[in-house]
C-alpha cells in the first residue's frame, strides 16, 4: 500500500495502475485504477514505510494510521471482515484489501475466517437500527439462508437488487401462463390430466415421444391441476426467490435445471411407461438443498422459528409427494396410458442433497475450486449419460409395452 501516489507495475502485464492518495477511494474505483489479482499474480510492492519487506502485508495499526492520515473511511462491515482476515501477527494482506473493496472474494477469505479462533467483532447485523424497508428485507434474507455472520454482513453490504431475482419469477410466471392457457383450452382447472387432450401438448414428457429431447425439460410448464400448480408455486417462490437473491440466478438455475432433468430421466429409467408433468423435480432440488443446508449448519442459522418452519416445509413436500403417488396409481381416465409418475420428485431430492448442498454451502466461493462439487457433478453427468443410453437401447431390448402416443 502506498502512502503517496505512485505507479507500481503489475508483473505479468503491461498496464500500470496509479493509486490515489486515499487507498479506500482508490480501491473503490471498481477496477478502473486497481486491477484485481488472482492468487497466482504478484502482489504489488507496498511503500518502504509501511511494507519495507515488500511482502504485500501491512499491520492493522499502520493500516488504521494510514486511513486516519488520509481522512479515509471504510464501510464498518467491510472493515470488520478485513480485520477478521488479518493473520496471526495482525497483518492485513493487500490482495484481501483490494478484493474486499472491489466486492470480489477468493476462496482464501473463507479459509482465513475459519482458521484459528478469529471472529468478527462488533454488534450483530440483527442489532442495527434505522434501516429502510429494502435493507430490512435483505437482512431478513441473509438470516434466512446464510449460517455465518461474516457472510451475512458481506451479503448485506454488497447486495444491490441489480439484477433482481428474475429467474424463479420468470419460470413461475411462465408456468401460470401455460396453466391458464390450457385451463381455458381444456375447460377445466382441477385434474387437467383427466382431459383427453392434456398429453397432446408439445410440452409433457411421454415415453412414446422420448426422442423429442426438449420434453425432458419442458414438462415443468404443465401441471395436473390447480392443486399441483399451487403447491409447487408456493414452495418455488418461498424458497427459490430468497436463494436466488443470495446465490444468484446462475447457481440456482444450475440446481433447478439439474433437478428437472434428473426427474424426467429417473422416470424414463424406473417408471418407463408413465408420462411426466410438473416442476416438482426442480422445486424439490431447491427445497431439499436448502433444508439440508439448514440442518448441517443448525447452530449457525439464526432464522426465527426454524424448527417449526422446517416441519411445515416437510409437511408441504410430503403432501405434494403423497398427492403424486396417489394420482400415479389411481385408475387413469384414458387407459392404457397411466397417470403421470411421481419419481421426478425423488430425482429432484437426490440432486438437492448432493449437488445442491455443495452450491449453497459455498456462498461467494468459486465452485470450480471445490473438489466435492466436481465429484457430484461427474456423478450426475455419468447418470445422465447412462440414462440416455438406457432410453436408446433398453426399451427395445426389454420389449417394454408402451402406451400409444397421445
Amino acid at each position: 500500500m502506498e502512502e503517496e501516489s505512485s505507479s507500481p507495475k503489475m508483473t505479468g502485464g503491461t498496464r500500470e495502475t496509479t493509486l490515489n492518495s486515499s487507498p479506500a477511494v482508490a480501491a473503490n474505483a471498481e477496477g478502473e485504477e486497481i486491477e484485481v489479482l488472482e492468487s497466482t499474480d504478484v502482489i504489488p510492492a507496498a511503500s518502504e514505510e509501511y511494507d519495507p519487506e515488500h511482502s504485500g502485508f501491512i499491520s492493522t495499526e499502520r493500516f488504521r494510521d494510514l486511513l486516519a492520515t488520509h481522512s479515509s473511511e471504510i464501510d464498518p462491515h467491510k472493515l470488520e471482515v478485513l480485520l477478521a482476515l488479518a493473520d496471526g501477527n495482525g497483518k492485513i494482506c493487500y490482495q484481501d484489501f483490494v478484493n474486499l473493496m472491489t466486492n470480489k472474494r477468493s476462496n482464501s477469505f473463507r479459509r482465513a475466517i475459519l482458521q484459528g479462533s478469529r471472529q468478527l467483532k462488533g454488534c450483530n447485523l440483527r442489532d442495527e437500527v434505522g434501516l429502510g424497508l429494502s435493507q430490512r428485507l435483505v437482512r431478513h434474507i441473509a438470516y434466512e439462508t446464510l449460517p455465518r455472520e461474516v457472510d451475512r454482513k458481506w451479503y448485506f453490504d454488497s447486495y444491490t437488487y441489480c439484477p433482481p431475482p428474475w429467474l424463479i419469477l420468470a419460470i413461475t410466471i411462465a408456468e401460470v401462463a401455460v396453466f391458464m392457457y390450457y385451463g381455458f383450452k381444456l375447460d377445466r382447472l382441477v385434474l387437467q390430466v383427466s382431459s383427453p387432450s392434456f398429453l397432446k401438448s408439445p410440452l409433457p414428457y411421454h415415453p412414446q415421444l422420448r426422442a423429442q429431447a426438449w420434453r425432458y425439460l419442458s414438462y415443468i410448464f404443465m401441471h395436473t391441476g390447480i392443486e399441483h400448480l399451487s403447491l409447487n408455486m408456493a414452495m418455488q417462490l418461498l424458497v427459490g426467490v430468497p436463494l436466488e437473491m443470495v446465490h444468484g440466478a446462475a447457481r440456482i438455475g444450475l440446481v433447478y435445471v439439474c433437478g428437472v432433468l434428473a426427474g424426467s430421466l429417473a422416470v424414463s429409467v424406473t417408471d418407463m411407461t408413465a408420462p411426466v408433468v410438473g416442476s416438482s423435480g426442480g422445486v424439490y432440488a431447491l427445497v431439499s438443498a436448502h433444508l439440508a443446508n439448514v440442518v448441517m449448519n443448525w447452530s449457525g442459522m439464526k432464522c426465527q422459528f426454524k424448527l417449526f418452519r422446517m416441519a411445515m416445509a416437510l409437511v408441504c413436500m410430503s403432501v405434494e409427494f403423497g398427492r403424486a403417488v396417489w394420482l400415479r396409481f389411481y385408475p387413469p381416465a384414458f387407459p392404457p396410458c397411466p397417470n403421470p409418475s411421481f419419481v421426478a420428485h425423488l430425482g429432484g431430492v437426490v440432486v438437492g442433497l448432493t449437488l445442491g448442498v455443495v452450491v449453497l454451502h459455498n456462498y461467494e466461493q468459486k465452485l470450480q475450486e471445490q473438489s466435492l462439487f466436481w465429484i457430484f457433478f461427474c456423478v450426475y453427468t455419468l447418470f445422465v449419460l447412462c440414462a440416455v443410453f438406457w432410453n436408446i437401447f433398453a426399451y427395445s431390448l426389454l420389449d417394454v409395452r408402451l402406451p400409444p402416443p397421445p
